[in-house]
C-alpha cells in the first residue's frame, strides 16, 4: 500500500527535475509546459494539474533551488559560536551563495531575479526566512551582552541595507563583471562595519 502523497510527491520531483533541466539548457523564456511534460513522460495537462502555470512551475523550481542555501544558513544560526561570529558567516555565505548561483547557473538566476523583481511570494518567503535566522543570531547577540540593540527590526534593516548590493539578485547581476576578490573586499569591509554598530549600540 502507498504511502499517502507518495506518488504525488514522485511525480512533482519528475517535473521539477525536467523543468530544470530546461531551464538551464534553454533559459525561462524557451522553456515550455509541453516541452517540460514530454521529457517528465506525461501530458502537459497532467503537468498544470501539479502545477497551474508556467509561472507557478517557475516559482516551485526556484523554492526547490534556494532550499539548499537556506538551509545551509540555518546550520550557520544553529552552530554555538559566539552571535557576532554567526552574524557575520551567515551574511557572508549568503552573499556567496546568491553571487556563486549566478556564475555557475545563470539561467534559473534569471528566473529568480524576475521573481524577485515582480515581489511574488516564493523571493518574499526567502528573505523572510534568512531575516527570521538574523532576528535570532541579534537577539542571542543581545542576550549575550555582544550586541547593544534597542530595536530588533531597525537592527535587520541596518544589516539589510549595507548588504543590498550583495543580496538582491538584480544588484548582483549589475556587479556580474566586477572582479569577485573586490566584491569579497567590499563585503567584508560593510559587514564588519555592521557588527561595529551593533555592538556600539547604533541601532
Amino acid at each position: 500500500m502507498a504511502v499517502a502523497g507518495m506518488d504525488n510527491d514522485a511525480t512533482d520531483a519528475r517535473i521539477l527535475a525536467a523543468a530544470l533541466d530546461h531551464v538551464r539548457r534553454y533559459g525561462y523564456e524557451r522553456t515550455t509546459v509541453v516541452s517540460v511534460a514530454r521529457d517528465a513522460g506525461m501530458t502537459h495537462a497532467n503537468v498544470y494539474r501539479y502545477f497551474p502555470s508556467k509561472l507557478a512551475l517557475a516559482d516551485a523550481l526556484t523554492a526547490a533551488w534556494l532550499k539548499p542555501v537556506e538551509a545551509d544558513l540555518a546550520v550557520i544560526a544553529d552552530a554555538p559560536d559566539p552571535a557576532d561570529d554567526k552574524l557575520e558567516r551567515l551574511l557572508l555565505a549568503w552573499a556567496s551563495a546568491l553571487r556563486d548561483a549566478l556564475e555557475q547557473d545563470p539561467n534559473l538566476f534569471d528566473v529568480f531575479t524576475e521573481a524577485s523583481s515582480a515581489m511574488r511570494g516564493v523571493a518574499r518567503k526567502h528573505r523572510s526566512r534568512v531575516r527570521l535566522l538574523i532576528e535570532r543570531i541579534l537577539e542571542e547577540g543581545v542576550g549575550s551582552g555582544i550586541f547593544v540593540v534597542k530595536r530588533t527590526e531597525r537592527a535587520v534593516a541596518l544589516v539589510h541595507d549595507g548588504l543590498f548590493r550583495f543580496i538582491h539578485p538584480l544588484a548582483i547581476r549589475l556587479d556580474r563583471d566586477v572582479p569577485r576578490r573586490l566584491l569579497d573586499e567590499r563585503l567584508e569591509t560593510i559587514v564588519r562595519s555592521t557588527l561595529r554598530t551593533l555592538k556600539a549600540g547604533g541601532t
